[in-house]
């Protein structure tokens, strides 16, 4: 993982104001810091994140269709891993390739571009912001940044406002012995045991797999669980007994975890009112930027990054408590576009029994690959709505009905890791 020397970090003027400082150097912030170095060129930013590297340690995928001409030109000079030739789904009775084209982005090559093309003095890793408000930042050891805009770009924080259940997945990297095979990437391998992160009861579980190389290989066990747990260790074994199974072999050199809101329902303004801060703007999965059902973020922070560069480079002059109007706009217009998923979410986790939730799922992937893909980019049409609800249900009638009407569980628990990897 790519890190800064704590030795180079800029000193930072405490004294003259910048034009927008953004807290949380992740996947959104770190796309707005980039946004305004190229389409905002007179902006005077300053990205601020907590920890040693931009981007934490994540990996970010997405299908070439979920992003647009515009927003796949943001994407332009980052070292992704592509896939041309479609990618491929496994089920207990379906097995399938599908033809869109994927990307990834690990996020050692997120911070590796973002400090190659960043000037240096606009990025301050390792420095946690205390406290933020509409006129700037207050750093944890006193210091204060004055801003004209603040964003605020910090990860999602539980609420009790929102209801739904929880992605739960751990990956690793091999270094195999010999070349794995695979062509493709394996979207979604459901045809294994349907069983919970921790040891009991039932999610709906699928593993991921994708061909880094022709020796290096991800696989991720991923689990649709009612409760936010992680049993590490027992996740680790699944995944190698996986690897073991289909013949991959060697070194593992690398490992991600992560818990991440499924979201299913909720009162969105009571939401953003827990975490808003007058005049600061919300971007990011704090902020509501998120698929409801795949919790996949990164078609959502391209465009939010373009939409607010360009905003600001039109009106240089725009104040902090219109750019926070404008975001908020925005997030109220995802939250109200993407109602249709968080009703998917709630026939999953409140109307399907969890060890028959992978039947969801294999009723979505026999469809038409093209809805599969709209699905994805969040902009299914109205008859692709109506396809994915028709034909055989999937989830009795009766329980259907009562999940509709569900308030669902409150997403307000803080994710528990049991055992992470190092």
């Amino acid at each position: 993982m790519g890190m800064v020397d704590s030795t180079q970090t800029p000193k930072i003027s405490a004294g003259r104001p910048h034009d927008v400082i953004i807290v949380g150097g992740g996947l959104a912030g770190g796309l707005i810091a980039l946004a305004l170095h190229r389409h905002a060129p007179g902006c005077r930013f300053l990205l601020v994140e907590a920890g040693r590297s931009l981007g934490g340690h994540h990996r970010w995928s997405w299908f070439e269709t979920d992003l647009g001409a515009q927003t796949q030109g943001l994407m332009a000079g980052f070292a992704l891993n592509g896939w041309d030739d479609g990618y491929d789904i496994a089920f207990p009775g379906l097995g399938r390739t599908l033809p869109t084209s994927y990307r990834s982005l690990a996020s050692a090559e997120f911070h590796a571009k973002l400090i190659a093309e960043l000037p240096a003095d606009r990025v301050l890793p390792g420095t946690k912001a205390a406290a933020l408000d509409a006129g700037g930042v207050t750093l944890t050891d006193g210091t204060r940044l004055a801003a004209r805009r603040v964003i605020d770009c910090r990860p999602f924080k539980p609420s009790k406002a929102l209801s739904g259940g929880w992605q739960v997945f751990l990956g690793q990297q091999f270094r195999c012995d010999a070349p794995h095979g695979l062509t493709r990437p394996v979207i979604m391998d459901a045809s294994v045991d349907q069983i919970a992160p921790y040891g009991n009861g039932a999610a709906y579980r699928f593993v991921y797999v994708l061909p880094l190389s022709p020796t290096e290989v991800f696989v991720e066990d991923t689990y649709y669980a009612d409760e936010p747990r992680m049993d590490g260790e027992l996740l680790k074994v699944r995944v190698a007994d996986y690897a073991h199974r289909n013949g991959w072999h060697g070194e593992v050199v690398d490992s991600e975890a992560g818990i991440l809101p499924v979201i299913s329902g909720g009162d969105f303004k009571a939401a953003l009112a827990e975490v808003a801060i007058p005049g600061v703007a919300l971007a990011g999965a704090r902020g509501g930027f998120s698929h409801p059902l795949t919790s996949y973020t990164l078609p959502f922070a391209v465009d939010n990054a373009l939409a607010i560069a360009n905003l600001i480079a039109r009106r240089p002059d725009v104040s902090g408590t219109e750019l926070a109007a404008f975001c908020h706009r925005r997030a109220k217009r995802h939250w109200r576009a993407t109602a249709y998923y968080r009703m998917l979410s709630r026939m999953l986790f409140e109307a399907a029994e969890p060890d028959k939730r992978v039947v969801v799922f294999e009723h979505f992937y026999a469809l038409q690959g093209a809805l599969v893909e709209r699905f994805y980019a969040g902009r299914s049409t109205w008859p692709d709505r109506l396809r994915i609800l028709t034909g055989k249900p999937p989830v009795t009638i009766g329980r259907a009905v009562r999940a509709l009407f569900s308030s669902g569980k409150p997403l307000d628990t803080k994710p528990l890791k049991m055992e992470t990897p190092a």
